[in-house]
C-alpha cells in the first residue's frame, strides 16, 4: 500500500536546499584542506583520529566501522590503504579467528598529529567562525536530533548491506 508523498512546503524546500548546500560545501572544504595539506582523504583521517582516541590506539574492526559510520567492507578497504602507508596494522583476534583488530602505528599517530591542526582550523574557519554562540548551541541540538532519528535506520541499512556482501552458507 503506497502513501502519497508528503511534499515539502516552500519554506522546508528552501531550508533543505540551504542545508544540503552548506553540508556539501563544508565537506568539500574539509576534504580539500586535508588532501592539500596532509595528502590524505577525510575518510583516512577519520579512521586515524578514531584509533588515536581509542585505548592503546586499538579497536576491533567492527567497532571501528561503527564509530566511523562505515560498512565493514568499505572500512576494510580504507584500513588496507592505511596499512600500505604504514599508519595502521591489522591483526586477528586470539579468541575469535573471524574477528580482527586495527591498531595505530607510531607513523599513523605522527600522521594524524600532523594533520590535526590544519583540520581543526579548517573546521573552525568554515563552521564555527560563521556562527554565534547561540547558533552553535542550536546546531548541536539540531544535529543530535537528526542523528538520533537516523542512527537506527543507518545501522539497519549497513547490516543489510553486509549481509548481502557475505557469501551465503550452503
Amino acid at each position: 500500500m503506497s502513501r502519497s508523498p508528503r511534499w515539502l512546503d516552500d519554506d522546508e524546500q528552501r531550508v533543505w536546499r540551504e542545508f544540503r548546500t552548506a553540508v556539501d560545501l563544508l565537506r568539500g572544504h574539509v576534504e580539500n584542506q586535508l588532501q592539500r595539506e596532509s595528502g590524505m582523504p577525510h575518510t583516512y583521517y577519520e579512521v586515524l583520529a578514531v584509533l588515536s582516541e581509542a585505548p592503546e590506539g586499538t579497536l576491533r574492526m567492527s567497532e571501528l566501522a561503527l564509530r566511523c559510520r562505515s560498512s565493514r567492507s568499505r572500512l576494510s578497504h580504507a584500513v588496507a590503504r592505511l596499512e600500505d602507508n604504514g599508519w595502521v596494522r591489522r591483526f586477528t583476534c586470539d579468541t575469535d579467528k573471524r574477528g580482527s583488530f586495527a591498531t595505530l602505528t607510531a607513523a599513523g599517530r605522527a600522521a594524524v598529529d600532523a594533520a590535526a591542526p590544519g583540520h581543526v582550523e579548517a573546521v573552525r574557519e568554515a563552521l564555527f567562525d560563521a556562527l554565534t554562540p547561540e547558533q552553535v548551541s542550536a546546531l548541536g541540538e539540531i544535529s543530535a536530533a537528526i542523528r538520533l532519528n537516523l542512527t537506527p535506520r543507518c545501522a539497519a541499512a549497513i547490516a543489510e548491506m553486509e549481509a548481502a556482501e557475505e557469501p551465503s552458507a550452503r
